[in-house]
């Protein structure tokens, strides 16, 4: 596993940048690049359990088991994913998840330039690694616009 770091500068304090980073509608428009469908069910306060899902074509929720480490509201989020739900039932143990689990991701909100740099940390295998390449610049440079539009 890798952890490998994208980033952006966004014109939004960082209150507005994390309101829109965890908001529960917000987020569903800035993770669309990832999955159409994504949303959360769960708290972003540390050591709450949260997941991260989508609707499969036949409704039932797959995604992410995972839980919040650490939350420093407005600086730090950090996310420790440590399962998958494949039609609504979480796999802990599978040697697929074996190979990743625990992995991290994490948010830095730094102030910049009467701004905000957001910072993503995230482990990936190999595997994945191409796939966030092209997602994650996607998916903020929504969530840059969304922040800014709410900052305006």
């Amino acid at each position: 596993m890798e952890t490998v770091q994208y980033s952006i500068d966004i014109a939004a304090p960082r209150e507005i940048v994390w309101d829109t980073t965890i908001g529960e509608e917000s987020y569903k428009e800035w993770t669309k690049p990832f999955e159409p469908t994504s949303f959360y069910r769960g708290s972003w306060t540390t050591g709450s359990k949260i997941y991260f899902l989508m609707r499969t074509k036949e409704g039932k929720e797959s995604g992410m088991s995972s839980e919040i480490a650490e939350s420093r509201r407005p600086e730090f989020i950090s996310i420790r994913h440590l399962g998958v739900v494949e039609n609504g039932v979480e796999d802990f143990t599978s040697e697929a998840v074996k190979t990743w689990a625990p992995g991290y991701e994490n948010y830095t909100l730094e102030e910049s330039d009467g701004g905000t740099r957001f910072v993503v940390d995230i482990d990936v295998t190999a595997e994945h690694k191409a796939m966030f390449e092209k997602i994650w610049p996607d998916a903020l440079k929504k969530l840059k616009a969304l922040a800014e539009a709410r900052a305006a």
